[in-house]
């Protein structure tokens, strides 16, 4: 009717207002536990914001960041990788054979020594073949993420195991007359008194961004995690697209083990034991659906922070290892509710 004025009800209005802030709560929630957690432990902690610790610190997450960022990208595909932690202790092996014992060849009586660089090469190409493997099962075998990548998490760790009988290949500095020397520089090196390992993991996530947001493999990668069948039917190629997410997998453990054992100047088979639930961690903490589909590379850098600095305070202020993992736990059964919660929200359309 002319003349008459309708008013929403407050609490539809009230809704309305409200809705952009609970958007950006949920998507700015790992930023926000990052804050309060580095706020709470500066306060309480005399050495937690001292320049050594803060380097420690940040050469800790680099190692579940590099990891994350892998997982990333199997995860948004809506699949999960859990052998990371053994491709690590493969990797770190591989490279502690082959700067001390080389390639031996019987048949012409000769042990071959490679340059440093040759041998982080073919140690990244040991892992992006294993993770090649776990795309093939999953994606040719049709064998479920999980029962593949835990298959392959026993068969890696058994080859880590069996490469020097459970032995670990000490001393790992090389030889300057074979010419396989400075593998150690790797994990001791610095630049702009900064490890090496953080600019790493900074490259990696600077490239891992532009991959995802910027390149029709990034998109690709959302689609399947979005709705698989519905990116088949567009013309994504499902199977390679989720294959190469994988490998992308694979090669980011090979560099944590690279660094690690570099860190370490010796490789053991038991090395990266549970890495992978750091990394699953770091991921879901970052906002990463584990549906797939939705979340970035920041988001994971931000988890790897959020678990990086809640162990080192707790660290510091002599909190029992014990209650450390307890409370890791809680911390990841906390993410995924909040995660589960935003989704259904999401399918209600409230935020």
């Amino acid at each position: 009717m002319q003349g008459v004025t309708t008013k929403a009800p407050a609490s539809a209005a009230a809704g309305q207002r409200r809705t952009p802030i609970q958007a950006i709560l949920f998507q700015l929630r790992a930023f926000i536990a990052l804050i309060i957690l580095f706020g709470f432990f500066a306060v309480y902690s005399d050495s937690f914001l001292q320049t050594n610790n803060l380097i420690i610190l940040t050469k800790q997450v680099a190692i579940n960041a590099i990891l994350g960022i892998g997982m990333t990208f199997v995860i948004l595909t809506g699949g999960i990788d859990l052998s990371v932690g053994s491709v690590v202790g493969l990797c770190g092996m591989v490279v502690g054979g082959l700067i001390n014992e080389g390639i031996i060849l019987p048949m012409f009586g000769v042990v071959i020594y490679f340059n440093v660089w040759i041998v982080m090469f073919l140690t990244l190409l040991v892992g992006m073949a294993v993770g090649a493997f776990n795309g093939v099962l999953v994606t040719r075998f049709s064998v479920a993420p999980f029962i593949a990548t835990l298959g392959t998490l026993y068969i890696a760790r058994g080859l880590a195991l069996l490469r020097n009988n459970g032995a670990t290949f000490p001393n790992l500095i090389g030889d300057p007359e074979l010419g396989n020397t400075g593998f150690p520089k790797l994990g001791t090196g610095e630049i702009l008194d900064l490890p090496y390992s953080i600019w790493i993991m900074a490259a990696l996530a600077l490239f891992a961004t532009f991959i995802a947001t910027k390149t029709p493999f990034g998109r690709q990668i959302y689609a399947i995690g979005g709705n698989e069948r519905a990116a088949r039917l567009s013309g994504v190629r499902v199977k390679v697209v989720t294959l190469v997410a994988y490998v992308i997998s694979g090669f980011c453990s090979a560099v944590v083990g690279l660094i690690i054992t570099s860190q370490l100047v010796s490789a053991h088979p038991a090395t990266g034991q549970s890495f992978e639930l750091n990394a699953i961690a770091a991921v879901v903490l970052g906002g990463t659906s584990l549906s797939g589909g939705r979340g970035t590379i920041g988001g994971t850098i931000i988890g790897a922070f959020v678990i990086g600095v809640l162990n080192n305070g707790m660290i510091i202020e002599g909190v029992s290892s014990f209650w450390q993992t307890v409370i890791t736990g809680i911390v990841i059964i906390l993410a995924v509710i909040i995660d589960q919660l935003q989704h259904r929200l999401q399918e209600r359309n409230v935020i």
